[in-house]
């Protein structure tokens, strides 16, 4: 009862705070008031799209306040994470599609194997001996590229190999390197699920990206 009462009283509560052009920011509050909702809008909502603001204003009241909510913060964060994949989904159909169709065709080329996880490599370069742990850190030269050959990372042009844990990176690397030997080198096409899955990472790798990557093994350390 008390959750319908309060929910009966919002709206009323709304049309007071609504916002026109003749706003004026009097008070330090005002402007910290205003300035928290802008950042909201800008760094917050853009992710989402449409919202209704009006139950949105209701969460953030009921939440702010500690007045009972008509869902707890872990049933709201799992609603927020479907409900962005679901927008991904659909925003990045098309390049999910299009990597599902490129790791088809790649699969029947001569000399790809593909893995168990879905993982698919050829060898660039043969060579024999120790292979790395998933454990271990191992040096590495390597370029990472788009499916339309966009060059998102690469060691070559920065002039010098990198070094790091194989049981940090992204699972295509952790398995695919594990597969070699100093001196072999392979080029790897991992999909989505095994690179940045649904999210990316940062602005150069978007959701759904299957990446390609050309991959030196030069030491285990």
């Amino acid at each position: 009862m008390n959750k319908i009462r309060m929910l009966m009283a919002i709206p009323a509560l709304l049309m007071t705070v609504s916002v026109s052009a003749q706003t004026t920011l009097s008070t330090d509050k005002d402007k910290f008031s205003y300035g928290l909702g802008m950042m909201i809008g800008e760094r917050v909502l853009k992710q989402y799209g449409e919202v209704d603001y009006q139950i949105l204003l209701q969460g953030i009241i009921a939440q702010h306040q500690g007045k009972d909510t008509l869902m707890d913060v872990s049933e709201a964060g799992r609603v927020l994470s479907e409900y962005q994949q679901k927008m991904n989904e659909q925003k990045f159909a098309d390049t999910k599609s299009k990597g599902e169709a490129f790791l088809a065709s790649n699969a029947g080329l001569e000399g790809v194997t593909v893995t168990e996880s879905g993982l698919q490599y050829s060898v660039v370069t043969e060579a024999e001996g120790a292979k790395p742990k998933a454990t271990d850190s191992v040096t590495v030269h390597y370029r990472g590229t788009l499916l339309d050959g966009t060059e998102f990372d690469s060691s070559y042009s920065r002039g010098e190999p990198a070094t790091f844990p194989l049981n940090g990176v992204i699972p295509g690397w952790t398995e695919g390197v594990q597969l070699m030997s100093i001196g072999n080198k392979f080029k790897f096409v991992i999909p989505y699920q095994l690179a940045y899955g649904e999210r990316g990472a940062g602005n150069s790798i978007g959701p759904f990206e299957t990446l390609i990557f050309e991959v030196e093994l030069l030491k285990i350390n």
